[in-house]
């Protein structure tokens, strides 16, 4: 079993900065690819950032240039760091790491004010 705990959350002005983070406990050993996703009000989850075990990446394309994810040489803790934030970005931001099978933290809030 694989807990995961995000930090960073909060309320920023849009334009803003934030950093996210997210680390693993337990049954770490086989984690592979880490990410981030998050979920709107009314909205579905989506994906937000990834990262494989290699340090290959992907984002989305409404975060792209403005967010940066990254993992740890360990490979337990990954990060978002967002910049220039906009209220669209309100959101639970969720991390997510894949080893065998698929865990989710508890989320952290984000809101972007105008």
């Amino acid at each position: 079993q694989v807990q995961l705990v995000e930090s960073g959350g909060g309320l920023v002005q849009a334009g803003g900065s934030l950093r996210l983070s997210c680390t693993a406990s337990g049954s770490t050993l086989g984690l592979d690819a880490m990410a981030w996703y998050r979920q709107a009000p009314g909205k579905q989850r989506e994906l937000v950032a990834g990262i494989s075990s290699y340090g290959t990446t992907n984002y989305a394309n409404s975060v792209k240039g403005r967010f940066t994810i990254s993992r740890d040489n360990a490979k337990t803790t990954v990060y978002l760091q967002m910049n220039s934030l906009k209220p669209e970005d309100t959101a639970v931001y969720y991390c997510n790491a894949v080893g065998g099978r698929l865990y989710w933290g508890q989320g952290t809030q984000v809101t972007v004010s105008s």
